[in-house]
């Protein structure tokens, strides 16, 4: 089956619930209880044994997290488009809504000269996969992205945090940290991304989606 860029799915019709990456697409559903979640969950899997397509579904007290990528073809397919639709019906038909402010990736940036010296070597310790060059990411869906980040002279020690998030939340986050004392360090890279300081010194990298 061929596969569609995150950019196509964004553009398809009845997935404003849903953002979309190299890694899937993605919905948080705000479901207030734990039995109001139960029974989402339950429309989901029979959505998904009817498709024979099965997404990830992080069942929480009052929320549930859904990945969908068909994993076959290495990427998102109209497999995943058509699940997303019928998954944002049934959440609506149970009055449920989705909260699209809360989607986002932690990621562990490692700055190196040299990433393919030391990709093998964490992908060996971590049991991720690489899903694109220097990036590994646990095909559970349990940790976060590490990316080696190719540097010829790393300038703020080797490791930093990247949060990674669609423009609008990562814009509003920037107004937040700001406000809550951190300040910008490094605007050179904008808007691709900011990198913030806290009053110790701490760096985070917020770099909006761009897939």
């Amino acid at each position: 089956m061929d596969t569609i860029t995150p950019r196509e799915f964004r553009a398809a019709a009845g997935v404003d619930d849903w953002r979309a990456r190299v890694t899937g697409a993605f919905a948080l559903f705000r479901t207030g209880d734990f039995a109001t979640g139960a029974r989402l969950f339950a429309a989901i899997a029979e959505l998904a044994d009817a498709a024979d397509h099965h997404p990830d579904v992080d069942v929480r007290f009052a929320t549930v997290r859904v990945r969908t990528i068909t994993h076959s073809a290495g990427g998102l397919t109209t497999k995943d488009l058509e699940l997303a639709r019928q998954i944002s019906a049934a959440a609506r038909e149970l009055g449920v809504a989705a909260e699209t402010d809360r989607m986002q990736d932690l990621m562990i940036a490692v700055a190196t000269p040299d990433p393919a010296a030391i990709v093998p070597f964490w992908r060996a310790v971590t049991g991720f996969r690489e899903v694109s060059e220097g990036v590994l990411f646990d095909a559970d869906g349990r940790g976060p992205l590490i990316w080696f980040q190719h540097v010829d002279r790393p300038l703020r020690g080797r490791s930093h945090l990247d949060v990674n998030g669609p423009r609008d939340v990562l814009e509003a986050r920037l107004d937040a940290a700001i406000a809550a004392g951190g300040t910008v360090a490094d605007d050179t890279h904008a808007p691709r991304w900011w990198t913030l300081s806290d009053a110790d010194g701490h760096k985070v990298d917020l770099s909006p989606w761009r897939s």
